[in-house]
């Protein structure tokens, strides 16, 4: 009996844990382009270190992220969220612009 209750109270705490990652990932990136509609395609600039080399290398990525009202314009740094699929190619929202 005394074994049940605590599986019990560690199923609890781990619903706990999913609950609070429920946003999914967040990324900081640089928006450069905003020609479509409540469409933004976000660039995320990261750095990978090459195995054989030990030497470090920015990798560019591209993310489209929806922006319902059209606020955020090329050049503008913004935090994105990933968030269901939303259409064929977006999977991301834009959060808020950072300074």
């Amino acid at each position: 009996m005394a074994l049940f209750g605590k599986k019990e109270e560690s199923v609890q705490e781990k619903d706990s844990e999913k609950m609070e990652n429920i946003g999914g990932r967040k990324l900081r990136g640089v928006v450069v382009s905003d020609k479509m509609q409540k469409t933004v395609v976000v660039a995320i600039t990261s750095l990978k270190l090459h195995s054989k080399y030990q030497k470090y290398f920015k990798v560019t990525k591209k993310f489209k992220a929806h922006d319902e009202n059209n606020e955020y314009h090329t050049g503008d740094k913004v935090l994105i969220q990933e968030t269901r699929p939303l259409s064929k190619e977006k999977r991301w929202r834009v959060i808020a612009k950072v300074n």
